[in-house]
């Protein structure tokens, strides 16, 4: 009988399961993976995430790794360039950007010596209840053999966008907006960056980033209504974006380092994350677009988020479900503004003209030309930096004025 149990040990999972055994408690995590093990993903640990690798003891080993450090960026909105660093954060100026088959083994193993069992190749099949209660998972090992039980006090589902745990659990989303943007990954090596390169275009989106081996991530976004243009030729159209923002000569005297990776799953939805013996963690529990690479950094919040509460909830301090509860109004506080942000950016639509203004003013402005990129990272509250008084404090009353007639006239337009 374990305290926990984990379905999944990638970044949320590993994460959640190391936390959760470095607090004393027995806990077992599964996943059908055998780690090191490669996953479609943006790769950046963004600021706040950094700074919790290093809470945790753990960033020396990524950057030991070989994944570089980013500290400076560059951003090209349809010409309109700004060029900067990255915010202080949590006693970090850099984020990281690398491959999985590095990070989530690297958590893997943290968890392992945190003391949590790590049972790797193992296939959860379904949920065992008893009681009207989630008591623990069925599965099997990948190479075959018996169905194994085991049982828990609580189960989380860490087992991504499709979790079987959300699904056998019926957990209700919420706050669904349908997915807006695809995407494509590759890699390359022999392509020079100084750190890491954001572009956007007319409908299209754009980004290279250093990772692991001395190779540069790549990421292309089309809207996702383009989804089957693009796959009726996937490399064209890939080196076409990649012409149209301005690289597409410096990647191509480099060469293509892996096979390119597509993708249209990219929904946007929150989802209940607790219930009866159950709870949920990382893209089980929240989804958003892959435009700005909140993933990673989100599941390494919310596995500390409900870590404390699991431990509250078993250590009686407080009924699991009050715990549990709290565990969801935490995330969605801290989730929405940048949900909000996300899902308008994988949209595509034109610059509004304060955000045109914005940007100009930023070019001229390079204290806050870093604090927009700790915006784009996490560590500058959404909301706090796009408030009327920070737009104007950055465009000018005139200019604020401007926008607001023009924003007002769009709306009567559509109406």
């Amino acid at each position: 009988m374990y305290d926990v149990i984990i379905v999944g040990a990638r970044a949320a999972g590993a994460s959640t399961a190391m936390l959760l055994a470095r607090r004393g408690l027995r806990v077992l995590a599964v996943d059908r993976a055998s780690f090191p093990s490669d996953t479609l993903s943006t790769h950046q640990v963004q600021l706040p995430g950094v700074g919790r690798l290093a809470a945790w003891g753990l960033l020396d080993k990524v950057a030991a790794s070989g994944a570089p450090a980013t500290r400076h960026v560059r951003f090209d909105q349809d010409g309109i360039v700004i060029d900067g660093h990255f915010p202080r954060h949590d006693g970090v100026d850099a984020l990281f950007s690398p491959r999985r088959t590095v990070l989530d083994a690297l958590l893997v193993d943290a968890a392992g010596q945190a003391g949590a069992e790590v049972r790797e190749s193992f296939t959860v099949d379904d949920v065992v209840r008893r009681d009207g209660r989630v008591a623990g998972i069925r599965g099997r090992d990948r190479a075959g053999g018996a169905v194994r039980e085991e049982r828990a006090r609580l189960v989380v589902g860490a087992d991504g966008k499709h979790s079987i745990v959300a699904r056998a659990a019926g957990a209700p989303t919420y706050h669904v907006v349908p997915p807006r943007s695809m995407a494509c990954y590759t890699y390359w090596e022999g392509v020079p960056v100084a750190g890491g390169e954001l572009y956007a275009r007319d409908r299209r989106a754009a980004g290279l980033w250093p990772t692991s081996d001395g190779l540069v991530m790549s990421y292309v976004a089309w809207p996702a209504d383009e989804f089957a243009t693009f796959r009726a030729d996937v490399e064209g159209n890939l080196l076409e974006t990649l012409d149209l923002i301005g690289v597409g000569e410096r990647v191509r005297a480099g060469r293509r380092a892996e096979r390119i990776r597509l993708t249209p799953d990219l929904p946007n939805a929150l989802t209940r994350p607790y219930g009866p013996g159950w709870a949920l963690v990382g893209d089980a529990g929240l989804v958003m677009d892959s435009i700005t690479g909140q993933g990673i950094g989100d599941a390494f919040r919310d596995a500390e988020l409900l870590a404390d509460a699991v431990e509250a909830g078993l250590s009686g301090r407080a009924s699991m479900d009050e715990a549990l509860a709290g565990y969801q109004q935490a995330r969605d506080r801290r989730t929405r503004p940048m949900y909000d942000f996300t899902t308008d950016l994988a949209s595509f639509r034109p610059l509004r003209p304060e955000e045109r203004l914005l940007f100009e003013a930023l070019a001229a402005d390079q204290a806050q030309t870093d604090r927009f990129f700790g915006v784009m990272t996490g560590a500058v509250p959404v909301r706090e930096y796009f408030s009327p008084g920070n737009l104007i404090k950055l465009i000018g009353v005139r200019g604020f004025a401007t926008a607001v007639r023009g924003r007002l006239m769009a709306r009567r337009r559509r109406a």
